[in-house]
């Protein structure tokens, strides 16, 4: 039960994400690039939030210091990864088959976006899998014998959420949009503290918040695509 609980909740939270690069990111070795150069980014912001949290010593045990400074030391890291982005245009326009790669940078940000969703869902939940493989059973004598399900799905919600949140932030940067800017620091900071509430095993409430804040991102980052009702319905009927 162990192995196929961690196949599972691994396909649950990496599914869709590894159909998402196979689809629109591994046929383009400059999306690759830009995906790990994102993830690295990430890995960036890991850092500097543990420098801060193991700095601030009086606040060490808080849990909700340490979140609060790495949501925002993740959004100043997606801000460099713009600036970096929009510096390296014209690098990339020469190595690349766009023609007009200013034309793409939503696509572009969507790269980094879920180069900073796929690592960050990796590093939240790759300890979890590794303890469900056994030999003991999470849940059956204390704790919930759902939380490694419930960690997979939240994992799956920040991967999609980091993907649209630089859709949203990037567009946003380019045109001075300082309330979208806003809203895409505030939901970071919302969808984070309120899975402090699965402490209390409050699971429903966190996750269905989260998935909420979700859907609303997904609308808008659709929309700053220039998506709307036809082009919706366009690709659901597949047409």
């Amino acid at each position: 039960m162990t192995v196929v609980e961690f196949f599972g909740c691994s396909f649950l939270a990496f599914g869709p994400p590894l159909a998402m690069f196979s689809l629109t990111i591994a046929h383009d070795p400059i999306r690759i690039i830009i995906l790990i150069a994102a993830s690295f980014f990430w890995l960036v912001s890991l850092l500097f939030s543990s420098t801060v949290w193991f700095t601030v010593y009086p606040l060490r045990d808080k849990i909700a210091f340490g979140l609060v400074c790495s949501v925002f030391i993740q959004e100043a890291f997606r801000y460099l990864m713009y600036k970096l982005l929009r510096k390296t245009e014209r690098g990339l326009q020469e190595v690349t088959d766009i023609v007009h790669i200013s034309d793409y940078k939503h696509i572009l940000s969507y790269v980094c976006g879920l180069g900073f969703g796929i690592i960050s869902g990796a590093f939240s939940l790759v300890n979890i899998l590794a303890d469900s493989v056994g030999p003991a059973t999470v849940g059956l004598k204390a704790g919930s014998n759902i939380f490694i399900v419930i960690s997979a799905a939240q994992s799956l919600c920040m991967i999609l959420l980091h993907t649209f949140w630089s859709v949203i932030f990037f567009n946003a940067c380019d045109l001075k949009n300082y309330y979208h800017i806003g809203y895409v620091v505030l939901s970071h900071l919302f969808v984070s503290c309120i899975t402090l509430l699965n402490g209390q095993e409050l699971f429903a409430v966190s996750l269905t918040a989260s998935y909420i804040v979700m859907l609303a991102t997904c609308v808008i980052a659709f929309r700053v695509v220039g998506g709307n009702l036809a082009s919706f319905k366009r690709f659901v009927t597949c047409k």
